[in-house]
């Protein structure tokens, strides 16, 4: 994944507390870092994900989550964490994601989630709404 396929990216600094005794980002960040730019990236979109699960009854679960490490990222590095929706199902979104350093154009890190729409009393996928593919279709243009 390249720099250009993304139009958000969520900044980071890599903090003491999340690298390993190697020196480089403990494997577990990194899933926090793809969290928090997914959050940032229906903000950015004007939705507010929370707001609605609370209204509706129905939130996202990740179903996959897939983390490709490319090369190391340490102690103290500024990171773009690029975020978008690749693919819209019926009840599902793929997230694409990738880490750069500040600047940079190779991705470090890429990954994949995948959340399912589901309805929090019976655990069961529903459909996505048409509001939410709008929201999403506004940025991302293949999705439209």
């Amino acid at each position: 994944m390249s720099r250009d396929q993304f139009w958000f990216f969520h900044p980071f600094r890599v903090r003491y507390s999340e690298i390993d005794g190697q020196g480089v980002v403990f494997n577990a960040h990194y899933l926090t870092y793809f969290d928090t730019s997914i959050t940032e990236y229906f903000r950015a979109l004007g939705y507010d994900q929370y707001a609605d699960s609370r209204k509706t009854g129905i939130d996202f679960h990740v179903v996959k989550s897939l983390i490709e490490y490319k090369a190391p990222v340490l102690f103290d590095w500024e990171l773009d964490v690029g975020a978008r929706v690749a693919r819209i199902g019926n009840s599902s979104l793929t997230f694409e994601l990738a880490i750069f350093q500040k600047g940079g154009h190779e991705a470090l890190v890429t990954g994949e989630i995948v959340w399912v729409y589901t309805d929090q009393k019976s655990h069961r996928p529903v459909p996505i709404p048409q509001s939410i593919r709008d929201f999403i279709a506004t940025r991302e243009r293949h999705l439209a």
